[in-house]
């Protein structure tokens, strides 16, 4: 698994993907969080708050996750080059997992760069350190189960076509209804809104972005996201 997960992040790097996810996911940020003169911008908030950031991401995470792993089987499929994978002493599970902690990691340093941003705001307090440190620290843990759940998502998807691009749609398709789907529903049937809406992704980020780790979220995720797995591992056998 070690070796899958090297070869694939390397590739990463030894392409444009890495640069522009990097790349893409910065400039967003830097554009809604310190230029646009929106509501998300951090310097017009009047008060030292780092929640529009947490509020942003998961939506650009939809469409970049995606992007991340759109090609790990799909090009595999295309090329043919599955086959020799699958001859290597490595199991399904292996290659999987490889692939998942590759594209999880790439996600992980595009992440690294927006603590500045929580630096800048902790300056920016009245006193200097006037934040909700424990909801910030909620906040990023819940954007790395999250980022999970996407790559799961997206490295599933990878698997039903040859063509990365409809692996790309299908993959921000399917991230939608799990992060959105279900509070579009609820807002529909109101009165039964508490219980479909814990079936999303959304209400349980914005659970553990209060700053409490619940277990009842953290199982959500871990499930979801090994639900995924397993049923691209599955598609991986049956190729």
């Amino acid at each position: 698994m070690i070796a899958i997960l090297k070869k694939e992040f390397n590739s990463f790097f030894a392409s444009p993907i890495a640069y522009l996810v990097i790349g893409v996911f910065l400039l967003i940020n830097g554009l809604f969080l310190w230029v646009f003169k929106d509501d998300f911008n951090l310097l017009n908030a009047g008060f030292a708050d780092i929640n529009p950031f947490f509020y942003l991401t998961p939506w650009v995470f939809l469409f970049l996750i995606p992007a991340i792993t759109m090609k790990s089987f799909a090009d595999e499929f295309n090329s043919g080059t599955i086959e020799i994978l699958k001859t290597r002493p490595v199991s399904n599970w292996q290659i999987v997992l490889g692939k998942f902690w590759a594209s999880l990691l790439l996600v992980l340093v595009a992440l690294i760069p927006t603590l500045t941003y929580v630096y800048t705001i902790y300056r920016l307090g009245n006193p200097i350190g006037n934040m909700d440190v424990g909801s910030i620290i909620g906040s990023y843990i819940g954007l790395l189960f999250l980022a999970a759940t996407y790559t799961a998502v997206g490295l599933f998807t990878s698997t039903l076509s040859k063509n990365q691009i409809i692996a790309f749609i299908l993959g921000v398709f399917i991230t939608f209804l799990l992060f959105y789907g279900f509070d579009a529903i609820s807002n529909s049937f109101s009165n039964q809104s508490i219980s479909i809406q814990k079936f999303g992704i959304n209400e349980h980020f914005k659970s553990i972005s209060r700053g409490v780790i619940d277990s009842r979220d953290l199982l959500y995720f871990i499930s979801v996201t090994l639900f995924f797995l397993y049923i691209t591992k599955n598609r991986l056998e049956n190729e």
